[in-house]
């Protein structure tokens, strides 16, 4: 560069025109260059930098800082950097005019940044004063308070995560925002059906049906809404194991999300500030659909229709994945995961159901948090299926290791129930069955639970051979099992009753309990129920010298114990099979080949 060219380039460094255009130039570059695919971010980040040295007047080097931290946090692993950007951006200049949007920006992000650092306590008080000086930008102030009421959600402090909602409901409604209120009002219920306040829940339900209905705006916001509302109360249906009773709203929520899939994003903003808010994208909330679905077809006993629908809702999360690394897709697809294990170990797919608690051990290894939340939920799996293969010590340890990592009352429930069922097949554990009984029956549990706690305490009964007793409990069963549609547990109930009439000589009866039993179990399709009602036609038929249904029926309960013993052995061939004896810490990463199947099928058989 020759010497006039120098200083031709020195003037126009100091003239305050050309300067701002190299500022814009700068930016529009970086900004190029972040948006390209791939990202180009080592060169957005040298355009950034560039603009710092060349003293921007304090409004832009706020937001140059922004920027900045941005991309740093977002496109690298440079925390460090990204933290020291941000903080400058938050703690710029006070007086600058419409500096506010960048300082909480900048605070919404230095406060995720934080949380991912693990520094809880620095993000907090970062977001209560971003909240305190935003009370006059209504969509920073509900972001913000969003943002600090998940913050104490992932805590579990649900009582100052519902006191921020609150808040905001009532902010949203003083700023004229009826949709925002509603997001804030939902959020509140959702809260609140977690921590089982079912009498705070009720009127404030009724409210947001009342205002989702009444407000009139974007269709696909409205119906956002409504699908919000109709999912509380769907799950509220289930936790409360009225399975029957859910069918309206569960139709309406399907119905609603097949109206939200035909509508159009509308690009017009709105005109309040304090409505851009949205609950979740589409694609998510068709997942959601499907997934309280594949919850209500597990629930009720329809296994085939909930294997369609997690089919469907596995295959829209493989698209999503590829797209969005949003950590609410692995959540969804750890809960799909989790039922159709379930659906598995009945059917008699107990290696498939292996292979799939495997997968889940591998989600849960990416995320921290995740493990955290579905611990308990993956050792009440390895329990069940424990159980399935007859490894009763280890169901025993598994359902035990469960108990200590939960808090959840239904979850907990489960768990007894099921380990009271582990106690009774040992034979010899009858004062801890006695003691488990008693916290059951005591236990405020769902429609559901109680069902199944009735009939653990017939087959308790049953097994002490105390016949009328148990009698008592399984009717007291079937009667609400069949209130709700409990489909699994009628044909449980209708098999043991069949059972107990053919020990006690009452063939007839005992015909007229085996054989609905049967038709429902194949319905469901239970393997187990099958094989043992199978086996009950075969005997009850001998006894009374039909020779070719007990011919009939023998051929049948032969194919369910061929079907059950080679899953039983491919299962416990697999390497996976050792998680078995996990009961501590992280899931293993890997798996010991086993040998052959060490567990007894005498139980089977």
């Amino acid at each position: 560069m020759l010497l006039g060219d120098n200083l031709h380039y020195a003037t126009a460094l100091t003239d305050p025109q050309t300067r701002s255009s190299w500022y814009l130039a700068l930016l529009g570059l970086a900004e190029h260059f972040r948006t390209s695919s791939p990202p180009k971010v080592r060169l957005c980040v040298h355009c950034l930098q560039a603009v710092l040295p060349r003293k921007p007047p304090a409004r832009m080097e706020a937001r140059t800082h922004l920027q900045l931290g941005s991309v740093l946090y977002h496109h690298t692993r440079n925390g460090d950097q990204a933290r020291g950007h941000l903080e400058k951006a938050v703690s710029g200049p006070q007086e600058i005019p419409q500096f506010e949007d960048v300082k909480f920006e900048a605070a919404s992000l230095l406060s995720e940044l934080y949380c991912q650092e693990n520094s809880v306590d620095a993000a907090k008080p970062l977001l209560r004063k971003a909240i305190q000086i935003s009370q006059q930008t209504p969509y920073w102030h509900c972001r913000l308070l969003f943002q600090l009421a998940q913050l104490h959600t992932l805590e579990k402090d649900l009582v100052s995560a519902c006191d921020l909602l609150g808040v905001g409901a009532e902010y949203a409604r003083v700023v004229g925002s009826e949709y925002t209120r509603a997001l804030f009002l939902l959020s509140k219920g959702m809260l609140l059906l977690m921590e089982r306040k079912l009498q705070e829940v009720h009127p404030l339900l009724t409210l947001c049906g009342q205002i989702v209905e009444n407000w009139q705006g974007n269709p696909i916001q409205k119906e956002s809404l409504r699908v919000f509302f109709l999912v509380l109360q769907v799950t509220h249906y289930l936790d409360a194991g009225q399975v029957k009773s859910v069918k309206p709203c569960l139709k309406q929520l399907q119905q609603c999300i097949q109206t939200i899939s035909t509508l159009h994003d509308d690009e017009i903003l709105p005109s309040n500030p304090a409505d851009l808010f949205h609950w979740l994208p589409k694609e998510h909330m068709c997942v959601l659909v499907y997934l309280v679905t594949v919850m209500h077809s597990m629930q009720a006993g329809y296994l085939e229709k909930a294997q369609k629908y997690t089919d469907k809702a596995l295959m829209q999360l493989e698209k999503l994945k590829m797209l969005d690394c949003s950590p609410i897709l692995s959540s969804f697809q750890v809960i799909l995961l989790e039922h159709i294990i379930m659906c598995r170990l009945v059917t008699g797919h107990k290696a498939t159901a292996l292979q799939e608690i495997s997968q889940v051990c591998q989600l849960c290894q990416q995320s921290p948090r995740l493990f955290s939340n579905h611990a308990a939920q993956l050792h009440t799996l390895l329990g069940l299926y424990c159980i399935s293969v007859n490894c009763m010590d280890n169901a025993e340890a598994q359902f035990t290791t469960a108990l200590r990592l939960t808090t959840h009352q239904e979850l907990w429930a489960f768990i007894v129930t099921n380990l009271a069922s582990v106690y009774i097949r040992e034979g010899n554990r009858h004062q801890e069955v006695c003691d488990w009984l008693l916290l059951i029956y005591d236990f405020p549990s769902s429609h559901c639970l109680r069902a199944a706690a009735f009939y653990i305490r017939g087959l308790f009964s049953f097994f002490q051979g105390r016949y009328n007793e148990a009698k008592r409990f399984l009717r007291e069963t079937l009667k609400m099992s069949n209130a709700e549609d409990l489909n699994r547990l009628t044909a449980c109930s209708l098999v043991l009753l069949g059972h107990i009439f053919y020990v006690l000589g009452n063939h007839r009866e005992s015909n007229n309990m085996v054989v609905p039993a049967m038709q429902l179990a194949s319905k469901i399709p239970d393997m187990s129920v099958q094989l043992w009602s199978s086996a009950l036609l075969r005997d009850l038929n001998k006894a009374c010298g039909n020779a070719m249904d007990a011919h009939e029926a023998a051929q049948m309960h032969q194919n369910f114990s061929q079907q059950l013993l080679q899953d039983h052995i491919e299962a416990c061939s697999l390497p996976e099979h050792n998680l078995i004896t996990w009961t501590d810490g992280p899931p293993p990463v890997q798996f010991q080949a086993q040998n052959g199947p060490t567990t007894s099928l005498a139980s089977l058989l």
